[in-house]
């Protein structure tokens, strides 16, 4: 497996971090085949116009935002625009100090498509349409040197952005977009930095947009998932399938010790939730993160909001053995001993290249390494893929500098200690890998 230096030290770097890498995932993917066809077959509704709200919940560390990092490059592979935002305590959906409109900035700070993967992809789509429109107006015949081409392409936008018009806060946006084309036009960069600073939330008062644009109103912590579905509106316009959006960490709504202020972000999911079960947006996706914990406690989890919770909470007949990977919430299940195994070969095939080494461990050295992991005290309950990648990476870099060593020796073989019985239950995963 040849990885590019750059790309391999990033992904080595972030999973010996804790954080899961910005690219190169596709080298390190093993398992959620079902959860990511699942969500693939939500991403075909939304390019056929439909839209779809999903909820990741798993433990810490069991590949959430791992699975949400995946279905960002594949919406992306499939010409949609992918944006993402983690939850913190400055960041939320509603807030009284702008947290949600945190949120909405982070989001386009972030907003990418498949040629600027790595955010910051704004500026780039609006010139993509731009670009689309007076190409339209040469294919009718107007020749860009004509005296007339300018007024042509004018009268397209305003045909274009139009349609726009029609949708909450549209006309605003329509002018903005044309605003924008204005400073494309004349080579006014402050215009079109203007523009641009309005897409993004960053004026803070009313009168301050005014006084740059034709508008009256700006992105608030009130408005700000209208402005997500007239953005995907406007990406649709110019040429991509539609936006998938994705809000990780929401136990950080959880721990808003404020009663109301909790309720209002969970009323503001709830929003979201109805307009897109509803077809009330168009080519839109929306997925979201969280742990068990702060989906299911009823005291202060999403399901303390009993609207929410009627909708979400999971039928008679589904099981932790038989799921519905068709229903609004998503549950990770723990990586399988074989899952983990291929895992271990391709992190240890990039450390390896990073380095300039021959790989010198083996199946059966990885084998032992993840029965190891498994069989220590505590494990059956606590072990996740992020303790064990950060584990094997810190072992494949004592055994880089100590090469003399045997990956047994480097772990200690024999001086692990089990808690009563579990050794013997865990062992009995591994049936498959009799050596």
């Amino acid at each position: 497996m040849q990885v590019p230096k750059r790309i391999a030290s990033g992904i080595i770097n972030a999973l010996k971090g804790g954080v899961v890498p910005r690219v190169g995932l596709g080298y390190i993917a093993v398992g959620r085949t079902d959860e990511i066809n699942a969500l693939l077959h939500d991403v075909s509704i939304a390019e056929d116009g439909g839209a779809f709200f999903r909820f990741i919940v798993g433990k810490f560390g069991s590949g959430k935002s791992f699975l949400l990092q995946t279905m960002r490059q594949h919406v992306m592979d499939r010409g949609f625009a992918a944006a993402d935002a983690d939850l913190s305590p400055e960041r939320k959906l509603m807030g009284t100090k702008g947290q949600g409109l945190a949120t909405y900035r982070e989001l386009m700070r972030s907003l990418s498509v498949k040629a600027k993967p790595d955010g910051g992809a704004l500026s780039l789509i609006l010139e993509k349409w731009i670009n689309g429109v007076r190409a339209e107006v040469i294919e009718s015949g107007v020749s860009p040197e004509s005296t007339f081409f300018d007024v042509e392409v004018e009268k397209r936008i305003y045909s274009r952005i139009n349609n726009l018009e029609d949708m909450v806060h549209g006309f605003d946006f329509a002018a903005v977009i044309n605003a924008y084309y204005r400073g494309f036009r004349d080579g006014n960069d402050e215009l079109q930095s203007n523009a641009v600073r309005w897409l993004r939330g960053e004026f803070s008062t009313k009168t301050e947009a005014k006084q740059a644009l034709p508008v009256n109103v700006i992105i608030s912590d009130d408005n700000w998932y209208d402005y997500i579905k007239l953005m995907t509106a406007f990406l649709v316009d110019a040429g991509y399938k539609g936006m998938v959006v994705m809000i990780d960490e929401l136990v950080n709504i959880m721990k808003i010790s404020n009663s109301v202020t909790r309720q209002n972000n969970y009323e503001k999911i709830l929003m979201m939730y109805n307009d897109v079960m509803q077809g009330k947006a168009q080519h839109l996706g929306i997925i979201m993160g969280g742990t068990p914990q702060c989906i299911e406690d009823a005291r202060r989890g999403v399901f303390s909001y009993e609207a929410l919770r009627s909708r979400l909470e999971r039928g008679r007949f589904a099981t932790d053995e038989t799921h519905d990977m068709l229903a609004p919430i998503i549950r990770l299940n723990p990586l399988t001993y074989e899952e983990l195994t291929v895992l271990t070969e391709k992190l240890a095939e990039i450390h390896a290249g990073l380095y300039g080494y021959e790989p010198k461990i083996t199946l059966e050295d990885r084998i032992f390494f993840v029965k190891a992991e498994f069989e220590r005290v505590g494990a059956s309950s606590n072990v996740t893929p992020r303790e064990m990648i950060r584990d094997f990476i810190e072992l494949l870099n004592i055994a880089y500098q100590n090469p003399e060593k045997t990956l047994p020796e480097l772990m200690g073989a024999g001086e692990f200690k089990f808690s009563e019985g579990e050794g013997e239950d865990k062992a009995d995963g591994f049936e498959d890998f009799e050596l």
